[in-house]
Order: C-alpha cells, then structure tokens, then sequence
C-alpha cells in the first residue's frame, strides 16, 4: 500500500503542547524539529508510523491559533484546518500541566463540527499529579482524554492500541491520489525507487511557492516573511516517469548569521536533506541576482556529488531578462566551474509560468548523473587526451599515465592507473576532467576523478 492509501492520522492542537515530540515518538525517530519556543511547526510535516500492525500516515501540524486569514498565523491554521479535513482519526493535544485554556475549548469545539473521529490527548501528564489533572480535558467534550508524556515516553504503548483500534478498516481506508505535475499521462511505469529531489535556496526566494505550484495546493506555507519554512518536510508526487519524493527545506543563511538555536537546526535539517537527495534544485530570487550564499550552497552541493538544476525564480519581475540571464550564467561559469553546464530553468513560482520545464531538467540531470561509460570508449578518448597534451614533467621526470576506468555513476567517478599518478597536478586534472565533461556530455554534475599510482620495480636500484 502506497503512503497516499494509508489510513491518516493527524495531531493537532494549540502551539507547545508537545504535538511535534509525540509525532517524533509515533514515527520513531527525530523527524520534526523540536523546541521550547512556541510555533516552531509551521508547515504540515508526514511521516509513516507502524502502530499495532497498521502502517499509518502521521501528520504533524502547526499550532491552531486564532488568527485573522492574511497573517501568518492565520495561514497556519488554515494549513492544519485542512489537514483535519482529510484525517480518519485526530489526535487532538492538550498540555495537562497547563490545565484547558480559552483556546483549548475554543478549537475542540471547532473539530467537534468537523464530523471526524477525535482522540483527546493530554500530554506531559507525568506522574499521579499530571494525570489527575489530565481528567479536568473531560470538559472539552471530546471523550475520556488519555494521559501521557511524549518527552518521557509513557503511555505511548497505549495510545498506539487506542490508535489503531479506531482506525477503520484496512479495506475501507479512503483512497488518496498523489498530485500529479503537469504533463503525466496516467501510464503506470514506475522505477524501482522513487527519485530523491531536494530544493535548496536562501530565505524568500520562493522553495515553498514552488513546492505548492508542483502539487496544485496550497500545501507549503507561504508569505514575504523571510524563513517561514524551519523543517525539512518531505511530500511525494509523480510525472510521467514515476514517483519523485520531494523535499522543501529552510532557507540557508551564512553561517554567521545563523544564531538562534532553532535556525540552527533548521540549516542542519536542510544539510542532512541535500546529503540524502540525488537532484538538488538551487532556487535564486533573479531579481536578486547570484549571491555569494548562493554560490557557497551550490558548492556544498558539488563536494556533496549531488546533480543541480539551477532554478531562477521571479522571472515575471524581471525587467531586462537577456542581460539579467547573461550575468547569472556568467557568474555561475566562473564560480562553480566544478559542475560546467550546469542546467538553468527560468519560472514564476507564483503565476505558474514556465514551472512545467523545471522537473523535465531534473530528470535528464537525474540520467546524466546516472551515465556511465564504457572502458574501449573511455581509453580512446584517453589517448588522444595525452596526445594533445601530454602529461606535465614533475621533478624533472614525466609522469606515465596508463589507462583509465570509470568506477561508478551517482556522479560519474572515474580511476586513472599510472606511474606515480597520485603526484598529477591539479591543472591537468582538470584538463581531463572538462574533456570527460565535454565528450561525453556530462554537463551540470560532479565528474569524479581519482588517482591510483602503480609502482616502478626498478626505481629503487
């Protein structure tokens, strides 16, 4: 059963009652960021738990607050409203210590008209005193409330029978389709795996909008405040090659500038993204141009052997695009000189406009950063690289370079055998490297090459 068919279970409650560590235990593993630090969910994050034999698809959401619609706050909610539209059971959050506030009664009487099914929970209930006053939430209307402690892990056994016998029948879960970008034509070819892409960028240049455009919702939160996304949340949709598992994460600031705790956990979540993509695609505001962040991000990229597609958001804000497209590239060709090529797609997140070229470069980078060739094919190329250059005098002596093999793709990384080949200067190095690039059209990924010398028998006689 695919994550879109699970049964869905969605945690929901006023902000700091504990709603991100109980979904971090549920899943098993630190997924949502957690703080002290009222708000810190803000976008609607997924995981898959495994209660009592049942595969669920857990969903952790911001806080609910009251909130007129435009602000952010109130965008929040009406992130969290409609994912307790498409709940088969809600585990509604209290903070026992706290005893039931104004806003507590307020939005359990909101998901009492939502006609879904409601688990009452009050949380950090540790010890006799936490659940006695876990039976003052009987008030709230929602049923015997169930008392525990996410943080110290008491009663989650529980909770997970309580979970899984509410659910409904496996056979009766309501289907649920994954978006489907622009262009699929509902053929069900699928690859082994799905595609790991990540969107990287700085605070504001729009990852969030363009999350939403990919899957047709509004599912991402959105604003012109800088850094509105502070986890890294993963979402799934295909195209007419199969299933892509998407991931938006916060905006990446200079490290100097990283000070709170939390967005320091933010950047570290969008690291730990990066390294487990295979595509990463580097959102640049264009009306900002290239920012050394930007190149620092594209960097990390490179050293990380991950494929890049270059995405310039903003493009309907742009006045002059010729000389504004000819002063990226030209920056991007001088400063990420490692990954040549590299594939530009220019869109507006925000109207839509040009967004349907993006994941068509995703995928012939993805292929490119799959390439491999073969060894005849390779060495050909080889010898007539020594020809045209040869190998550089090191202490007087030439360097003998043998043959060469490609090792493996995801990014293309290749072996070159020859006497004292480890002592190879950087610029022929690069020399090989740009002709690989070229000749077998590997533009916009790592190209790998590593250096194995082989030992003279008669140098030490």
């Amino acid at each position: 059963m695919t994550s879109e068919n699970l049964p869905v279970v969605v945690i929901a409650g006023r902000p700091n009652v504990g709603k991100s560590t109980l979904f971090n235990r549920l899943v098993g593993r630190r997924q949502a960021i957690v703080s002290d630090m009222p708000g810190v969910t803000r976008d609607r994050k997924e995981g898959e738990a495994l209660l009592r034999g049942r595969r669920v698809r857990l969903i952790d959401t911001a806080g609910l607050e009251e909130a007129a619609p435009d602000t952010l706050y109130g965008r929040m909610r009406a992130s969290s409203e409609s994912a307790v539209a498409m709940a088969d059971l809600v585990l509604f959050c209290i903070d026992a210590r706290s005893g039931i506030t104004p806003a507590d009664a307020h939005f359990a009487s909101w998901l009492r008209r939502q006609n879904r099914p409601v688990l009452l929970i009050a949380n950090k209930a540790e010890g006799q005193a936490g659940t006695n006053a876990a039976l003052e939430a009987y008030s709230l209307g929602l049923g015997t409330p169930l008392a525990l402690s996410a943080e110290h892990g008491e009663g989650i056994a529980d909770l997970m029978g309580e979970i899984a016998e509410r659910l409904p029948p496996a056979e009766k879960t309501r289907r649920r389709e994954a978006p489907k970008a622009e262009g699929e034509d509902g053929e069900d070819e699928r690859p082994a795996g799905p595609l790991r892409l990540a969107i990287i960028g700085r605070p504001n240049a729009g990852k969030s909008t363009l999350l939403n455009c990919l899957l047709g919702e509004e599912r991402m939160i959105t604003g012109p405040e800088a850094g509105l996304t502070r986890d890294s949340i993963a979402v799934t949709l295909h195209d007419e090659h199969g299933e892509i598992r998407l991931v938006d994460t916060a905006g990446m600031r200079k490290r100097a500038r990283v000070e709170q705790h939390l967005e320091k956990m933010s950047v570290s979540a969008s690291i730990e993204a990066l390294k487990m993509a295979e595509v990463v695609v580097l959102v640049i505001d264009a009306t900002l141009g290239v920012h050394e962040q930007d190149l620092q991000i594209g960097r990390l990229i490179e050293r990380e052997g991950r494929a890049c597609v270059i995405a310039l958001n903003k493009w309907d804000a742009v006045e002059d695009r010729n000389a504004t497209k000819k002063a990226i590239l030209d920056r991007l060709e001088i400063s990420l000189a490692q990954v040549r090529g590299i594939p530009v797609v220019t869109f507006s997140a925000l109207t839509g406009a040009g967004v349907h070229r993006l994941l068509p470069a995703v995928r012939d980078v993805y292929e490119i950063w799959n390439s491999r060739v073969s060894t005849g094919e390779l060495n050909r190329w080889f010898e007539d690289a020594l020809e045209r250059h040869q190998p550089p005098l090191v202490d007087g002596r030439r360097l003998k370079l043998r043959y060469m093999t490609q090792v493996k793709a995801r990014p293309p990384t290749f072996l070159l055998f020859g006497t004292r080949a480890e002592q190879l200067p950087d610029s022929y190095k690069r020399y090989l490297v740009n002709g690989l690039r070229e000749t077998f059209d590997m533009p916009g990924v790592p190209v790998r090459l590593q250096l194995r010398g082989t030992k003279n028998p008669y140098a030490e006689k």
